[in-house]
């Protein structure tokens, strides 16, 4: 006598765990780029500049992480 046993995982399936790490590749990559644009963008001006918006050189970098990652 033979027996077929069929187990399921009620999990993802391949093609949605594909579609799921792409999102987030997609979404880190924009990430990304929200940080570099926001780091040029505040490298590029002057000191006055900065000082007359109330930012130092040493707070560009947070800056941009808050701004592209909200952190």
């Amino acid at each position: 006598m033979a027996f077929i046993t069929d187990t399921r995982t009620s999990g993802n399936s391949l093609g949605q765990r594909l579609t799921a790490l792409r999102a987030t590749i997609v979404t880190g990559l924009e990430q990304r780029k929200v940080y570099r644009t926001t780091v040029a963008e505040l490298e590029v001006l002057t000191n006055r500049e900065l000082n007359d918006l109330g930012i130092s050189r040493s707070m560009i970098k947070s800056i941009a992480i808050e701004a592209a990652y909200g952190k």
